[in-house]
């Protein structure tokens, strides 16, 4: 399964989500790929120090670099979890054909509306 974590700029929430999600399946063994992106990313950006400083704190490593949601990223993905219920719309908006995989992370994970905060 391929999962695909959206948020703003690919800086903070979306990266930690990735790096979140890869530790607990590596940990659990399970096959899946997983990668991030922003609707507003800047190419090559760096990950929030407060991002890295976060997960450093779990013993995850945080080695990332933004880059933009696109069309071959979505295509790509199996499953599109977006940080805020805005994300969603934009990414269903832009991305039409592929709305039935895109969900909150709340949604799809608590079958609840709610946004994950920019920290």
């Amino acid at each position: 399964m391929n999962i695909l974590f959206v948020c703003t700029g690919n800086t903070c929430r979306s990266p930690m989500a990735e790096a979140l999600f890869k530790s607990a399946a590596a940990e659990k063994n399970l096959d899946v790929s997983v990668k991030s992106a922003g609707l507003f990313a800047p190419e090559n950006g760096k990950a929030s120090l407060y991002a890295v400083e976060a997960l450093f704190e779990k013993n995850i490593a945080l080695n990332h670099t933004s880059s933009q949601l696109s069309e071959e990223k979505v295509e790509w993905a199996d499953l599109v979890l977006t940080m805020t219920e805005q994300h969603k719309q934009l990414a269903a908006h832009e991305f039409s054909e592929s709305r039935d995989k895109i969900y909150t992370l709340k949604e799809y994970v608590k079958g609840e509306s709610g946004d994950i905060i920019d920290p």
